[in-house]
Order: C-alpha cells, then structure tokens, then sequence
C-alpha cells in the first residue's frame, strides 16, 4: 500500500552473505540456522523451505526512519514498517482461520513497526478484532477485543513521546459511534491527529517535529467513507492510494533470500 502524500508502506531491504555453518548466537544475517539461539543479537531464524533458500538469520527489529532523520521532516515524505493484520497474532488458541503475525502488538511496535492494519467488527455487544465468516465475527474467528490492542498502543505511545502510531482499519462496525467509544476508553484520544491538519489536495503533512510537540501522534484511517463526517475519524481513501499485490509476503521474503544468497556466491 502507498499513501498519497502520506507514507509507504514498506518493508525491509535485506543484504545477505554466505556464512559457513554456525550455531550459538554466531550466526550472521544471511546465514542458514535451525534456531532463533543460532543467530546473533537482533537477528532471528526465518524459514524458508528447502526449495528456496531453507531457514535463514534475518533482521527482527526495523530502522526507525522518523529518528534517522531527526523528526525533521513533513511526515508524508517517511517511509516506515506497518503490519498487515497487525492483530491476527499466533498465540496458540486454536480458530478456524489464519494468522499472519508472530508478535504481539507491544512486540511489533518495539521492533520498528510504525502502522498497524487492524480488521474491527461489532462482536458480543463490543468492538472486536477479527477475519470474518460470512461478514461476521464469531468465536472461531475472533482475536480479542480491540480495547486491549488499543491499551498497548496507548502503552506504548506514553511510554515513547516522541513516537507516531498509524492505524488503517478495516471497518466492519456499525454500531453508532461505537469507534469513537472504544477509542476514548481506550485512553487513546489524546494522541489523536486532528481531520483539519490532514491534507488532501497534494500538500505536505505537517513535520514530525510539530506532530510530536502538539502530541497528535496517532493517525486513525477507516474504510467506512461516512465515519469521515460521523465520527471524525479519517476515511483512507481521501488520502491513501493502493497498488495491486496478490503475492504472498513470506514467498516474497523467501525469493529475496534466495536471489540475495545466488547474487553473492
């Protein structure tokens, strides 16, 4: 996904070198392991199957591009990691649907990532974060409340004042307002970027340095147009445009590795 104007959203150029077998915290970034423990300190054992390029160290925390530029600059010229379904974590409770992430939200964010891409349904008279079956939320499909993802993001930006969090939300809730309360109780409304800052005709954003000292260092987006006007909150497609990408992430990943290896023999 890019954002006009605003951000991409990106992930992790990786630079790799053959290493000879290794094991116990010695291995390098591109080397193959078994284990987590094979690899050196910020680094974590991928795996690939054996037809690309079989398990390899590999990065686990990201650049934080907002610090490497000294929070100098209008935020839509950042680039920064966000998750795809940032919720649809494996925690071992068993559902009948898939998962996309190892860590939980804390984890995510202090590794580097920056935007959180969450799925909200009404659920059990509350808001939920959720895959859907039929369009519905169930409890085989269910994550947790989106009150408790929200309450580690507040976490996080209190503990982190000079932090920005981004959220797009998938938007299944129809409940009036029912957003807007899970936001407030959450704590979060303090830190929310106001409609009237964001621009939409082409104009820089305002810099990450005003963002930061104003405290409006959460960015909400919605893909229900009318919540733009009913409950404040941003609707994504007045700011964001999306390209087209149907291939999987970790086959991705996988590719990269295993051209990255080829290139350097």
């Amino acid at each position: 996904m890019v954002v006009k104007n605003i951000f991409a959203l990106v992930t992790a150029s990786l630079l790799f070198t053959v290493g000879v077998a290794c094991s116990n915290g010695l291995c390098k970034i591109g080397d193959e392991c078994s284990t987590n423990g094979d690899c050196q300190a910020g680094l974590y054992c991928f795996s690939c199957t054996a037809s690309f390029s079989g398990s390899r160290c590999v990065r686990s925390t990201a650049t934080n591009q907002f610090h490497l530029l000294n929070n100098s600059l209008p935020f839509n010229k950042y680039a920064f990691l966000t998750t795809h379904n940032a919720f649809a974590i494996d925690d071992g409770v068993p559902r009948l649907t898939f998962t996309n992430q190892e860590d939980n939200i804390t984890q995510q964010l202090n590794n580097g990532v920056r935007g959180l891409m969450l799925d909200t349904y009404d659920f059990k008279g509350d808001v939920w974060l959720c895959h859907s079956s039929g369009g519905e939320c169930h409890d085989y499909t269910a994550f947790e409340p989106a009150i408790d993802t929200l309450r580690e993001i507040e976490a996080f930006l209190s503990a982190n004042p000079s932090e920005i969090v981004t959220l797009i939300l998938e938007d299944y809730v129809k409940a009036p307002n029912g957003l807007t309360k899970v936001f407030t109780d959450s704590g979060l409304m303090k830190y929310w970027f106001p409609l009237s800052k964001m621009p939409k005709s082409g104009q820089d954003w305002p810099l990450v340095s005003d963002m930061v000292a104003n405290n409006q260092r959460l960015l909400v987006f919605t893909s229900i147009q009318s919540k733009e006007a009913s409950e404040g909150i941003a609707y994504q497609w007045n700011y964001m445009v999306e390209n087209q990408c149907k291939f999987q992430l970790v086959l991705i990943l996988c590719l990269i590795l295993q051209f990255s290896i080829g290139m350097s023999k």
